[in-house]
C-alpha cells in the first residue's frame, strides 16, 4: 500500500498562486509555489473541504482574463 492512502497519514490542504488546491502529506515539506491553507486531517477529510471551496476549477489567471473580456466586450 502507498503511503499516501494509509489511515494513518495526516494531510494539509494546500493552495498555489492560480488558487489550485491539493493535499499533501504533513511530514514531507510543502513544496515551493505551494501553501497551507491551515486545514489538516485524514485524506477524505481534506478531499472533502476542497471540494466544498474550490468551486471554479479554472486557474485564477484565466478567470481573470474571462472577466476582462467579458467587461470589455460590455463596453463596446
Amino acid at each position: 500500500m502507498m503511503v499516501f492512502d494509509r489511515d494513518d497519514v495526516t494531510f494539509a490542504v494546500v493552495v498555489n498562486h492560480e488558487e489550485q488546491y491539493s493535499i499533501w502529506p504533513t511530514f514531507k515539506d510543502i513544496p515551493n509555489g505551494w501553501t497551507a491553507v491551515g486545514v489538516t486531517g485524514s485524506k477524505k477529510e481534506c478531499l472533502d473541504h476542497i471540494e466544498r471551496v474550490w468551486t471554479d476549477m479554472r486557474p485564477l489567471s484565466l478567470r481573470k482574463f474571462m472577466q476582462e473580456e467579458s467587461q470589455a466586450s460590455a463596453q463596446s
